[in-house]
C-alpha cells in the first residue's frame, strides 16, 4: 500500500513538471503519452490536481495547465527567500547589539515556524532550529503573527482546542489570551513571560509587507539567569525598530493605514 502511494506521488510530480513545461496547455492524451501513464491513471491524478487547484482545464480546448494553487505555493516560497535575504542584516545587528539569540518566524495554522535564527556567534548550530514549530498562543513570535487578528477570529482559531501549558505562565484559556493580545496591540509588541519555557523571556514584533499585512515576526529571547538586567520594555524598543526596518525592506511605508485591530 505504501509503495503504491509513493508511486502515485511520483507520477503526480511527473504530471506537474510536464504541465510546467507546457504553458500553452496540453491534452490528456499527450500527458499520458509523455509520462508513460495509462490514460485512466493520468485522468485520475489530474482529477485530484484539479480538485486542489494545482491544475486547471480549459473548457474550450480541454487542455490542462498549472493551476492557481501551484502559483500561490510558489509565491510563498519565493516570498520566504526574499524575506530571509532582506531581514538577515537586521537580525545580525539586533543579535549583536543585545548579545542574544534572534529569531524569524512565519505562521502555519495554529503554530509559528522558525525560518531563520541569528546570534552574535555565527555557527552551523544556528540552523538547527529552522523548521521547528511552536504554538502561537504562548510565544512572542506567535502572538506577533496574530496581532492583526480580531478577537473573534482568535477565539475561532482555538475553538474546541486545549491551550496546553508549555511554561509556568502559559495562558490556558482563550479569555486570558485575548486579554494579553489586547495589551500586545496597545504596545505594538508582544511579550512571552515564561509562557513557552521556564526562566526564558521573549519580546517579539510583527513584520509587514507592502500591503501592511503581517507576513512574519522577529523576536529575541534571553534566560533570566544570564540577563537579569534586561527589561522587556527596553529590549522591545530595539526589536520593534528591527521589525520596522525589515518591513520597510519588504515595501511597507510608515503612515499607511494599519488594520482596524491596530487602531
Amino acid at each position: 500500500m505504501t509503495e503504491n502511494k509513493v508511486q502515485s506521488l511520483d507520477r503526480t510530480f511527473d504530471i506537474l513538471e510536464l504541465l510546467a513545461s507546457e504553458p500553452a496547455g496540453i491534452s490528456l492524451a499527450s500527458i499520458a503519452q509523455k509520462t508513460g501513464l495509462p490514460k485512466s491513471t493520468a485522468f485520475r491524478l489530474l482529477s485530484v490536481l484539479l480538485q486542489r487547484e494545482y491544475a486547471r482545464k480549459s473548457g474550450d480546448t480541454g487542455l490542462y495547465r498549472l493551476g492557481p494553487a501551484f502559483a500561490e505555493m510558489s509565491s510563498h516560497y519565493l516570498g520566504s527567500l526574499e524575506l530571509k535575504t532582506e531581514s538577515a542584516p537586521f537580525l545580525k545587528a539586533l543579535a549583536s547589539s543585545l548579545g542574544t539569540i534572534v529569531f524569524l518566524a512565519c505562521r502555519q495554522g495554529r503554530n509559528m515556524v522558525y525560518i531563520d535564527r541569528q546570534d552574535q556567534y555565527a555557527s552551523l548550530r544556528n540552523y538547527a532550529v529552522i523548521g521547528q514549530q511552536k504554538p502561537l498562543y504562548c510565544t512572542a513570535l506567535g502572538k506577533s503573527l496574530m496581532l492583526d487578528m480580531p478577537d473573534d477570529e482568535i477565539a475561532l482559531l482555538y475553538e474546541g482546542e486545549t491551550l496546553v501549558k508549555q511554561g509556568p505562565k502559559t495562558h490556558t484559556s482563550v479569555v486570558e489570551l485575548l486579554a494579553d493580545m489586547a495589551e500586545c496591540r496597545r504596545r505594538g509588541w508582544c511579550f512571552d513571560n515564561e509562557e513557552a519555557e521556564a526562566d526564558v523571556r521573549c519580546v517579539g514584533a510583527p513584520i509587514r509587507d507592502y500591503r501592511g499585512q503581517i507576513i512574519s515576526s522577529v523576536s529575541t529571547s534571553w534566560h533570566l539567569d544570564s540577563k537579569p538586567e534586561f527589561e522587556a520594555e527596553k529590549v522591545a524598543v530595539q526589536v520593534v525598530r528591527a521589525a520596522a526596518s525589515i518591513s520597510a525592506s519588504m515595501g511597507w511605508r510608515p503612515g499607511r493605514a494599519v488594520p482596524e485591530t491596530q487602531r
